[in-house]
């Protein structure tokens, strides 16, 4: 008898990766904003930081609406009865829609410049909600139990992390002030260590899972993937700026950038390269 494969198809596309890079650098760039009221360094990046976050977050609805079957079932977000509130899809729908409420207050206060206690009080609020933007698409990955690669407790942590640190890349290209420029170096140079060591942590657990997880590691470590998760991800968008920003030309701004572009498109690479290789296995059989 011969041997035959069903492939199957994926049921989450590439372009959630986008959303996922997307939404992670809004949540962080609100972040910096709300961080400028407790940190000089950051309030030249205010407003500046402010205006990315809500662009960023408007352009990543339209991609999670757009890949819906239905565009149109977006409203059912907003429907309380029609939340299941132990699923993280529901949560995250509900930070998604509180971000956005909490986002449009904060800059129009802004605007005004006649209350500044509500503004900072904003800009905790939206901060907290933003922690929660990355955590909850890490969740959703994790809770799936079958899934290698995605069901680890290090994946909310992961994205955070990958939260940050595009959102500290994307910053130095348009940072001015000496102190924060040193700012976001430190921030760069240390989320980048500790997004290498859960890398690590991940690939070692995965190698050693089960048939599934092993077959899964292999799949992220060669061919298509493997360039994408390794080549961009791990080596060109992680372990080289790592490098970059421990030379001296790190400590300027224009190695600083050199590093940022490098870090997102390992930002990027491998939100794809885990969104993809926790669901490759599956078209084999």
């Amino acid at each position: 008898m011969g041997d035959w494969n069903a492939f199957h198809l994926m049921p989450w596309s590439g372009a959630y990766a986008i959303y996922f890079f997307l939404i992670g650098i809004s949540a962080a760039m609100y972040f910096f904003s709300a961080l400028s009221w407790y940190r000089p360094e950051f309030k030249e990046m205010r407003l500046t930081s402010l205006y990315i976050s809500f662009a960023l977050l408007g352009i990543g609805g339209v991609l999670l609406i757009e890949d819906l079957s239905q565009p149109l079932r977006f409203l059912n977000m907003l429907n309380p009865a029609y939340l299941h509130f132990t699923s993280p899809l529901a949560w995250g729908s509900l930070a998604l829609c509180s971000f956005g409420l909490v986002s449009v207050t904060y800059l129009y206060v802004i605007y005004k410049k006649q209350d500044e206690a509500l503004a900072k009080k904003l800009a905790v609020i939206g901060a907290l909600i933003a922690l929660g933007l990355p955590i909850y698409t890490g969740f959703d990955l994790s809770a799936h139990q079958n899934r290698p690669v995605w069901n680890t407790p290090l994946m909310p942590v992961l994205f955070v992390a990958l939260s940050l640190l595009s959102a500290a890349a994307l910053a130095a290209f348009i940072a001015k002030g000496e102190a924060l420029l040193v700012m976001l170096r430190s921030i760069m140079l240390w989320t980048a260590v500790a997004v290498a060591a859960m890398l690590v942590s991940m690939l070692g657990t995965t190698a050693y899972g089960g048939v599934t997880s092993e077959l899964t590691f292999m799949f992220m470590t060669t061919g298509s993937l493997g360039m994408i998760f390794i080549g961009l991800g791990i080596l060109v968008g992680t372990v080289a700026p790592i490098g970059v920003l421990l030379t001296n030309m790190g400590k300027q701004q224009g190695g600083m950038m050199l590093a940022g572009a490098l870090l997102l498109v390992g930002g990027l690479a491998l939100r794809y390269s885990i969104l993809i290789g926790g669901q490759i296995v599956q078209t084999y059989y």
